[in-house]
């Protein structure tokens, strides 16, 4: 029967869809993720929650492309855990690293007192710019902002450090002094 006939919510027409279309959706996880036991089970996923949103389909979609989406969906899913499955079993195998030095615990240091006065968003970029060393690029995308964004709170954020550590040269030059806690020069 062709796919103009199926009809959202029926119990029937899905069931001659899965008849129709499984051994294409399987195939292609197959082909996707080269597990066939993984490929069963989002296989099972996908046409559980295609089932689940079966009354809501459009028909401007055939049904089976509908189906490949859930299914691609759920192998892209699956894939991400599997991933993180392996970060964490490697984490476990090889320990949990030592904690690096506080940088608070370095009492008196005036840019890093000056650094807590910063609105976040600015010190965050100060931070991740001066003592990570990312590049603008970087910073802009570990915090979703444009570039231009990044470039205008640092350069707003030196002038608040400069007016607060009471330095009337143009920059601040920010350097990593004993165990990792930005100093000014």
């Amino acid at each position: 029967m062709p796919e103009e006939a199926y009809r959202p919510g029926s119990k029937a027409d899905f069931d001659r869809l899965y008849q129709a279309s499984y051994p294409r959706i399987y195939a292609t996880l197959v082909t996707l993720l080269r597990d066939r036991e993984a490929a069963e089970d989002c296989a099972q996923e996908a046409y559980l929650r295609a089932f689940r949103a079966w009354k809501g389909w459009k028909r401007d979609a055939p049904a089976e492309a509908w189906v490949h989406r859930i299914a691609l969906n759920v192998a892209f899913s699956h894939g991400r855990r599997e991933r993180l499955r392996e970060v964490g079993e490697l984490v476990r195998r090889l320990g949990r690293p030592d904690p690096p030095p506080d940088p608070a615990a370095e009492v008196g240091s005036p840019l890093l007192a000056a650094l807590r006065q910063l609105p976040p968003k600015q010190a965050a970029v100060v931070v991740l710019r001066h003592l990570h060393g990312y590049s603008n690029r970087e910073i802009a995308i570990s915090m979703g902002i444009p570039e231009a964004t990044v470039a205008s709170r640092l350069g707003k954020a030196k002038a608040r450090l400069r007016a607060l550590l009471d330095q009337p040269s143009p920059t601040v030059m920010v350097t990593l002094g004993e165990a990792g806690v930005p100093s000014a020069e």
